[in-house]
């Protein structure tokens, strides 16, 4: 399901009841950077749209699920039952479930194109994370360490770490991941 990521920002800055000259002196992201966000001239980066929706405060999962309905009881999910959160070029996050509030885990299905990238500001929250790579390849920044993970290889770490992921490959790279607490 196709997100218009632009047109999201504006309802959800107006239903706080911010001008975009607010928000952006609340995130320290320049006024025109939102302006072209929201009028869908260019898309942001994950880190990008985390940045701008920290000032409202809301996190990705909130940002993309307002037309979900409550679901209690729900156990199984088909494929097309996932929400899309993604925020960035080429990158793709499905979430399991929906973003109610009082979850302690998000499990993700993430897709990468090749050379997609989740920005050169190194993403940082609270909690943990972790994610087994099952196509294609993914480079994992945390701190100082690099690595380029394989189908199978896996990744897990403390959140506060700055990070990153690449896909370093010539082929789309998918993956399963998991944090807690929600972070998106």
């Amino acid at each position: 399901m196709e997100q218009d990521v632009g047109f999201r920002l504006r309802l959800v800055r107006l239903r706080h009841q911010l001008s975009q000259r607010a928000l952006a002196k609340r995130t320290g992201v320049a006024h025109a950077t939102i302006s072209l966000i929201e009028s869908g001239r260019t898309s942001p980066s994950v880190s990008a749209l985390k940045r701008i929706l920290a000032g409202i405060p809301m996190t990705l999962a909130e940002f993309f699920s307002d037309e979900l309905p409550p679901a209690e009881s729900e156990i199984f999910y088909r494929a097309a039952e996932l929400t899309e959160i993604s925020g960035g070029e080429g990158i793709s996050y499905r979430q399991i479930g929906s973003a109610r509030a009082g979850h302690a885990l998000q499990i993700l299905f993430e897709h990468y194109d090749a050379g997609a990238d989740t920005g050169l500001n190194m993403l940082h929250h609270e909690g943990e994370e972790g994610g087994v790579i099952l196509t294609g390849q993914l480079e994992v920044t945390v701190g100082e360490a690099t690595r380029v993970l394989k189908p199978g290889d896996a990744y897990y770490f403390n959140s506060r770490q700055p990070h990153r992921f690449r896909n370093v490959g010539k082929e789309p790279c998918t993956l399963v991941s998991s944090c807690s607490p929600p972070s998106f």
